[in-house]
């Protein structure tokens, strides 16, 4: 990869490791309903022109009946689930938790017909992924006394976000990416903006608060989707996608270092088994096509 790569790569990473961190911060003392509304409505304000800019947004909008399903899945269902979660939860866990999304991509896809679901290293890392799940889930939610509601909401949201790249990608490949989640935060908006009104604070909200709800929306909503796309003109979805693990390995981090979260018998043991399973799981074999 060339530096530029490199630099987009650990960009994302870590613009996508940061958010369980802001979330954190942010459902102290907001709800999670006018989390989702705010973060949605910044990376609209900052997507949408730049796709009208390019000529791509009106695609988008003729293609609608694609993107809808794509922004519950993406981004209504799984946003709330995860910032409604880490009111329980770790945010470190949290990451954690998503970071198993390529091995529910994996099984989706050979449910859809993909047979290299079933090679040997992919299967390998399903197996290993799977354990590492189990421990963390099993470990943390007996010994640290994490919500199982809230892992299983996690859990459900890593499902969503699974499923939904895979479903537009296959119904509308020639829409560009920007066009499409500009359009997608803008119906999440929509949809969310009724609740957000009935639960706005009745309070201003501190300003560190405040801040990290803005850092979601600028940072780790529009500016990571802008930098995301770029590293995958660069060098391709199927390696882009790796970012996974690096964002993983902020999300843990972060949470220990900045809000002293402890670094957990579950996540110690089941975070390199998840990541290991991922990667794997996610791998194509040489004889099949991408």
């Amino acid at each position: 990869m060339s530096r530029r790569s490199y630099f987009n790569f650990l960009a994302v990473g870590l613009l996508w490791g940061i958010p369980y961190l802001l979330l954190k911060i942010a459902v102290k003392e907001i709800q999670p309903t006018v989390i989702v509304f705010a973060r949605v409505l910044i990376g609209a304000c900052v997507l949408i022109p730049l796709a009208i800019r390019q000529g791509s947004f009106s695609l988008s909008l003729k293609n609608w009946r694609y993107v809808i399903p794509y922004a519950a899945l993406e981004m209504i269902g799984p946003w709330i689930l995860i910032t409604t979660a880490e009111q329980k939860l770790n945010s470190g866990l949290a990451g954690l938790l998503v970071a198993t999304v390529p091995i529910w991509s994996t099984l989706i896809t050979s449910l859809q017909g993909d047979r290299s679901a079933w090679h040997k290293k992919r299967l390998f890392g399903l197996v290993i992924g799977f354990l590492g799940l189990v421990l963390v889930v099993g470990i943390e939610s007996l010994s640290q006394k994490q919500s199982t509601t809230a892992i299983g909401m996690i859990l459900l949201a890593a499902m969503g976000y699974a499923y939904a790249p895979i479903r537009v990608n296959q119904k509308i490949p020639h829409v560009d990416g920007m066009a499409i989640n500009g359009f997608a935060m803008l119906t999440t908006a929509i949809f969310y903006l009724p609740f957000a009104i009935v639960q706005a604070p009745n309070h201003l909200p501190s300003t560190k608060a405040i801040s990290a709800v803005v850092g979601l929306g600028l940072f780790s909503t529009a500016f990571a989707f802008i930098y995301f796309f770029k590293l995958m003109r660069d060098i391709g979805p199927a390696r882009a996608s790796l970012v996974t693990y690096v964002n993983t390995a902020f999300a843990v981090i972060l949470g220990v270092i900045i809000l002293g979260e402890p670094l957990t018998l579950g996540i110690a043991l089941g975070l390199p088994l998840v990541l290991i399973g991922s990667y794997f799981a996610s791998r194509k074999s040489a004889l099949t096509s991408q």
